[in-house]
This record gives structure tokens, sequence and C-alpha cells, in this order.
């Protein structure tokens, strides 16, 4: 079968800190703020990343300052202090990427926050060039990578179908004869002919995903934005691209940490770490391999995040420890827990602004990858209210005999419900359930993810 996307040792690098905003009262207005010591309102990219940066690939070692242009500096060798704060300029946010994915082909895209997941997409569709390396496609390419991507606000639900339609190359009559499978698919009939802008999050999303996967094109690239919608919603877009994937041909990359999603719609994954592609596969094979690397038996029960204090939301720290251990502890690198025992997951985070009702869960993966367990703290009622700028933490205990022996792995997630993401972290946690006294004794092995104990009456009848 013919390939529709091949990447050629593509790479793509950004340059950190100030850059020049590119028109002069713009630039005047960063030096006005800078003299009121308020923050610079052009900055373009952050200094915190953590990946490696460095002049060129690899380790950073190589004494050449290549040409940039976005920061402007010519090829040249330089001394070592200067190298040194040279080294700090850049950062890879993808490096050598070489994989080709064939025509009708539904591949999975995974990795960590920040792996460089999003950064290809938008090399796929053409919002940004590649620093270097070539992409070859065949066929006209539909993104879904953040909420109202090509929608312009001041245009109505269906002036914007007609946009994008246009935008792709199709006449006025091919995009009329889908006009109301594309409504209907949104669920936005209603406000069809409202403008775009005065649509929640939820809308734009349903609306976007109905136009770029309704008309005709060859290739469909969807971030993690489905998870704004709802759970009703999101099985209507996994049918809708295995519907178009097996019918029309159609070929799909999808983005998404919810690794039940990306297992059930997905035959081939790729993982990417720092940058890098580390990882293609049939999809179990890649969903294991991103657990063991981020989520190895070295990381024990516990998980510490970066805090941004600038961030809406950001996690400090989780762990997972059994009844009677310390539920913060971070020496405490025991992650086995025994089968009839209770345990705590113990979420610890902050919340930067005032932020509408949203919950904090997880979702527990067996080790071959589908979810066990979903929950989220909105299931308490003293839970479901707005939250105040501070430290929170949640706590839930999941009880004893539920879950059979093996490795299991806890994905965290927070949001908005229907409206922002907040937060998405796969395989944060690897703990185990080891087997317990009765079936050692007994040598049995009972099948099933969930083992409860089950209340039992025998008597002579």
């Amino acid at each position: 079968m013919s390939a529709a996307i091949r990447f050629e040792s593509v790479s793509k690098r950004y340059r950190l800190g100030e850059v020049g905003t590119g028109t002069l009262s713009h630039d005047l207005h960063r030096f006005v703020a800078r003299l009121l010591g308020r923050p610079d309102p052009f900055a373009l990219v952050g200094t915190i990343n953590d990946r490696e940066v460095a002049d060129g690939f690899g380790d950073g070692s190589s004494d050449d300052v290549q040409s940039d242009s976005a920061g402007g500096e010519t090829s040249g060798n330089v001394s070592g202090g200067r190298r040194a704060k040279r080294r700090n300029d850049y950062v890879w946010a993808l490096k050598d990427i070489d994989f080709e994915v064939p025509r009708g082909e539904i591949l999975g895209i995974i990795g960590r926050n920040g792996a460089g997941k999003s950064t290809l997409l938008k090399l796929l569709s053409k919002i940004t060039a590649p620093t270097s390396g070539r992409i070859k496609t065949k066929g006209r390419v539909a993104s879904l990578l953040e909420v109202g991507t090509g929608f312009q606000p001041e245009l109505t639900g269906r002036e914007n179908i007609y946009l994008n339609g246009a935008l792709l190359g199709m006449r006025r009559h091919e995009i009329r004869s889908r006009l109301d499978e594309i409504i209907e698919f949104s669920g936005c009939a209603k406000y069809i002919d409202t403008p775009v802008k005065r649509y929640s999050s939820g809308m734009t999303v349903r609306l976007g995903f109905a136009v770029a996967a309704h008309l005709d094109c060859e290739i469909l690239v969807v971030d993690e934005v489905l998870a704004v919608g709802d759970a009703e919603f999101q099985n209507r877009c996994i049918g809708r691209m295995r519907e178009v994937s097996a019918g029309g041909g159609k070929t799909v990359l999808f983005v998404s940490h919810n690794m039940g999603s990306v297992r059930s719609l997905c035959r081939q994954g790729v993982v990417l770490d720092r940058g890098e592609l580390v990882t293609m596969a049939p999809i179990s094979d890649a969903i294991r391999d991103y657990f063991e690397r981020n989520a190895g038996a070295e990381t024990g029960a516990h998980w510490h995040g970066t805090v941004d204090p600038t961030a809406a939301f950001a996690v400090e720290h989780v762990s997972v420890v059994g009844q009677g251990q310390p539920s913060y502890d971070a020496t405490d690198q025991s992650n086995v827990i025994s089968p009839d025992e209770a345990f705590q997951i113990t979420i610890r985070y902050t919340v930067g602004k005032p932020l509408p009702p949203m919950r904090v869960g997880f979702q527990i993966l067996s080790g071959e990858g589908p979810v066990v367990v979903e929950a989220y703290d909105s299931d308490a009622p003293d839970c479901r209210g707005p939250r105040l700028p501070g430290r929170y933490c949640s706590t839930c205990t999941i009880p004893g005999h539920l879950l059979s022996p093996g490795w299991y792995y806890l994905t965290l997630n927070a949001g908005i419900p229907h409206v922002e993401n907040l937060f998405n972290q796969a395989g944060v946690v690897k703990f185990r359930i080891h087997e317990s006294e009765l079936d050692r004794a007994q040598r049995t092995r009972r099948s099933g993810v969930l083992q409860p104990c089950f209340q039992w009456e025998t008597k002579p009848s």
C-alpha cells in the first residue's frame, strides 16, 4: 500500500527567550512594558523546557552555532563562555524524525507533555515549517489541533463550514452537498447561524471536528482537543474516524493521552520522547513501551510535577500508597500493594487563578493497556464547586480485594468538563498488586482484571 505521509529526517528548532515581534508598534509596546516593570506582552517562547537545548543535535557539545531564521546568527566557532550562553538560546522540538504512514492507516501518536506531538502535527498541517528535512503528503490535509482551528470568530457556524471547505479546495456545491450531514453530526443546528465567537469551547470543537471529518480530504489530523467533548461525542468521533479510515480510505493521525481511546481506534502507534521518535510498533507494544519509559519500576509509588507559578493549574505530587504506609514521603519507593489491603491515591496540586467548577481524577490501566478504573473527585458533592487560588490535596481510597495481581499504571487528568482540559499525563505512577496468600497456596490464578471479594454463604440444603 502506498504511503500517504512520509517524514524524512524532519527536525524543528525554536529559539528561546525574546524574539522580535515583527512590527514597530509591538516593539514599542514591549519597550514601554519593560520600563514599567510589566511582563513582556509579546513573549513567544518560555524558558521552561525539559528537553535538552543546544546549538546543534545531540548533547550540545558542538562548537558551531548554526544559522537560524529566528535568531539571525551566522555559522562560526565561538569561545567557551559565549558558547555556554548560546547553548540556552535554542531548543530542538523534534530531531531526525523518520517514518511513513500507509494510506487508510489510523496512527496513534503518544508521548509525555512536551515530547513534540503537537509540533509534529503543526508541521504536517503546514502551520509552521521544519528547520530541516522534508514532509511528503498525498492528498489534502484537514486539521483539528486546538479549539477553533481555522475558524473566523465573527462568521457564523454555517459560513465557517463554507470557509473551511474553500480552504481545502472544495467547490461550493460540494460543500453544500455535505452541509446537512455536518450540522447534524456537530449537534449545533440551533446555533449554526450564530457567530462562532459566541460558541462554548465544546460547541466549537464539535463543529470543528464535524467539518474536518466530513469534508473531502485524504488526511485527517486530530489532536487532544476531543478531550473537551463529553463521552458520547468522543465515542461518535472515534466511530467516525474508524469509518472514514475503513470506508473512505482516509489516513488519520490521532494524538491523545487517553490510552483506552488510542488502543480502541489505532492499529499502529508512534512514541515520541524529548523530540525523538523512539518507537513505531503495533499499538499494544507502543503503549507498553511508553508506560515503561515514563513509569518504570524506578519511579516507585511517587511522581513529582514541575510547578509553574503562573499556570492556572499545576500538579505538585502524586502517590499510590498501601494502607498503613506514609501518604506523602518522597523517600518511600514502595510500589507493591497487598491484594487485601486498601490503598490511597493522593494528588496534590495548585490552582493559580479562580476556576469554574472543575474536576481532578485518574485512570488505572492494566499492564496491557485497557482502562480498569476511572474516577473523579466530582463524585463527592462537596467537590463540585468553583476552585479558588491555593494548594489542594485530593485523596481517593481504593478498597482491597478489587484488582487482580499484576502491574498497573496511573494516568492523571484534570479539566473543566466540556470546556477545557487543564492537565493530562499518562503513566505517572506504576504499582503492583501482588498475589494473595490464598491463591498462592491453592496455586490458582483467577481470570479477569477485577477480582472483588463477594459475600458468600454455604450451608446444607
